[in-house]
C-alpha cells in the first residue's frame, strides 16, 4: 500500500468553532454521509447550541462489499471516495460549526460503526449520542447501529429518522 493510502485509512481529529467551556456537556453524534445522518447531524448541531454543549462528530468509513470481490481494486475506490466524502464533511462541519458558534470536536474513525461510535461516545464521556435512522431492510430483523446503540445502555440516544 502506498503512503497516500496509508494516510487515508488513519484516524484523524480536528476541532472547530469556538473553544468549548470546561463545565460543557458533551453530544456526539455519529456521520456516514447518508441523508438521515445529516439529519442526525443537523438535529445535534441544534441540540448543542441551544444547551452550551461541546459537539463530537464521528465520521465512521467502513469497508465496503467490494473489498470482498477484490481487495486491490476496491482499495483505490475506497480511498478516493472516502478522501472525497471526509473533505466534503469537514468543510460542511467546519462552516455549521463557525455559523452556529459550537466547538466541534470532528473524528475520523475505521471499523464497524456500532463499535467505532460506541467507543467513541464512551472516551468522550458522551451525555447523548445522535444517530440516524437505518434505512436498509435487513437492520428490521438483524438489527440496526442506533438500536445496538440503545441497547448498550450508557447513554441516552436519539434516532432521527
Amino acid at each position: 500500500m502506498s503512503a497516500g493510502l496509508n494516510n487515508v485509512f488513519q484516524s484523524t481529529v480536528d476541532c472547530f468553532g469556538p473553544a468549548p467551556l470546561p463545565s460543557s456537556r458533551t453530544i456526539m453524534v455519529g456521520i456516514d454521509g447518508t441523508d438521515t445522518a445529516m439529519r442526525a447531524a443537523a438535529a445535534a448541531f441544534g441540540l448543542a447550541r441551544r444547551q452550551g454543549a461541546r459537539l463530537v462528530v464521528t465520521f465512521v468509513a467502513c469497508q465496503s462489499s467490494l473489498a470482498a470481490l477484490s481487495p486491490a481494486v476496491a482499495s483505490v475506490f475506497e480511498h478516493e471516495a472516502t478522501a472525497r466524502l471526509h473533505a466534503e464533511l469537514s468543510d460542511q462541519v467546519r462552516s455549521s460549526a463557525e455559523e452556529l458558534d459550537v466547538p466541534v470536536t470532528f473524528a475520523k474513525a475505521f471499523g464497524d460503526p456500532y463499535t467505532v461510535l460506541r467507543d467513541s461516545a464512551d472516551q468522550c464521556q458522551a451525555d447523548m449520542v445522535v444517530v440516524g435512522a437505518s434505512q436498509q431492510a435487513g437492520h428490521r430483523f438483524a438489527g440496526s447501529v442506533a438500536t445496538r446503540l440503545i441497547r448498550s445502555g450508557h447513554w441516552p440516544v436519539l434516532v432521527v429518522p
